[in-house]
């Protein structure tokens, strides 16, 4: 396989993706960790730091980076995929605030390891702007600013910014207002996993690559050419944990897919902004992002790829050319001056969507089953969370971290099939349709609000 195709991000490493060995035998360790992605390696890097005698395997279908851990838009942020509203319903007031204040503090947790592991990831943390570019989205622009005000975020947590403040931060067209938070830090993804990857090498970790999990049970991994026996075994798959027996209806996995432009030269970079490397969206139901890379791309990304049947993932569908097409559409609507400025890179990959659109991290102590996932591509940030969690729970310590309120949060299984493909691709549709409607009419969309309540936001 050429992983360096599979994104922008792992093509520009200045290293060959050459896979470590794969597992050879069976063997014995104190954890086993299914997935070299954000999830597993975080895992095993605070499990190490925290006690070296650990023996710490991990396993991985590919190489370390090859799911959305090298593919993702590099948004490091504090979201979290339950709104606050919603965790406070669920949880109270104080343990949704704890839940968002602990997802705050993680983005400052990756750039210290970051600096203290010398990962040269591009890290920059200059915040999101999402842009308001109707009467609609200014509508949730305030709606958001307003319940982060009421449960309990500071004031410099979420910024409602008018048109000029939001334009000196990033000038697309037709921007009438849009909100701003510092928390969060672009980043070249990729190179943020495979430097985390040898992070843990140094601190004892043994990673097995080209070793694929064929079954997860209580006590085992299993693969084609051996079985690693641990009293805990962490599952760390995200989009691809269908494929694990008994997995299926776990999560969803969505595609999302992504561009990249050339690199732009400066005379463009001072009419589009982003001075400060801010991450970006706007405040449509279909969710799209972008950065400003350190080479001077435009990475830009969003939803609209559809979900196949029976949860199938597969390398032919990170290729959509009706989605790249749209997507480059999107982003000449945005910033008229990039004209005919060719895209030089596509790609995409699939995230986990949990039944509850609930991201949860939990260890049954019973038969030493442990996972994370269902970050409905908030994971660069909430991966890390994940994984100091995780250690706390594996090492047996109670902490603020095991107390937060997604610790141990089971989520319902997905719809059996064809429910699941008529639901989650219908709900896609809505929420284009809904975008659609606002455009007309400049009026919010009934439709995406009664969606995103039974979604339980």
């Amino acid at each position: 396989m050429r992983y360096q195709e599979l994104s922008y991000w792992l093509s520009s490493l200045d290293e060959p993706l050459t896979p470590r060995p794969a597992l050879p035998g069976d063997a014995d360790a104190d954890v086993v960790i299914v997935g070299a992605g954000y999830t597993g390696l975080w895992t095993a890097y605070y499990l190490a730091a925290a006690d070296p005698s650990l023996r710490i395997v991990v396993l991985e279908s590919e190489i370390a980076g090859y799911g959305a851990s090298g593919r993702n838009g590099g948004w490091c942020s504090a979201l979290f995929p339950t709104s606050l509203p919603a965790l406070a319903r669920r949880h109270g007031r104080d343990r949704a605030l704890a839940m968002q204040r602990a997802m705050q503090e993680t983005v400052r947790e990756v750039g210290r390891v970051v600096a203290a592991e010398g990962i040269d990831c591009d890290w920059q943390p200059g915040g999101t702007v999402v842009l308001a570019r109707s009467a609609a989205q200014l509508g949730r622009a305030r709606a958001a600013v307003a319940e982060a005000r009421e449960h309990g975020l500071a004031d410099d947590d979420l910024v409602l910014l008018d048109a000029a403040e939001a334009t000196a931060r990033c000038a697309a067209e037709g921007v009438l207002g849009g909100t701003y938070t510092p928390h969060c830090a672009a980043v070249h993804p990729a190179r943020l996993v495979r430097g985390l990857a040898r992070a843990v090498e140094r601190h004892g970790v043994t990673i097995f690559e080209r070793t694929p999990v064929t079954a997860v049970r209580a006590g085992v991994a299993v693969t084609a050419t051996g079985v690693v026996r641990a009293p805990v075994v962490v599952r760390a798959t995200e989009g691809f944990t269908p494929a694990l027996p008994g997995q299926r209806r776990v999560v969803a996995p969505v595609y999302s897919l992504m561009v990249a432009t050339e690199p732009l030269p400066a005379t463009t970079w001072a009419r589009i902004g982003l001075a400060e490397r801010e991450t970006f969206s706007d405040y449509r139901h279909v969710i799209i992002y972008g950065q400003r890379t350190a080479d001077g791309r435009l990475a830009f990304g969003g939803r609209g790829a559809p979900y196949h049947f029976g949860s199938r993932t597969a390398p032919g569908y990170d290729r959509e050319p009706r989605v790249f097409a749209a997507l480059r559409r999107v982003l000449g609507e945005l910033f008229p001056v990039l004209g005919e400025v060719p895209v030089s890179h596509t790609w995409g990959g699939p995230l986990g969507v949990a039944r509850d659109w609930a991201a949860s991290v939990g260890l049954d102590r019973a038969s030493g089953l442990a996972w994370a996932g269902g970050y409905v591509g908030d994971g660069v940030g909430t991966s890390n969370l994940a994984g100091r969690t995780l250690a706390d729970l594996i090492r047996g310590q109670r902490t603020e971290l095991t107390a937060l309120p997604w610790v141990n949060h089971r989520s319902p299984r997905w719809e059996p099939e064809p429910l699941r493909w008529l639901a989650v691709n219908a709900g896609l549709r809505l929420m284009f349709s809904a975008d659609e409607a606002e455009q007309r009419t400049n009026r919010p969309a009934r439709r995406a609000a009664a969606f995103s309540r039974l979604l339980g936001h």
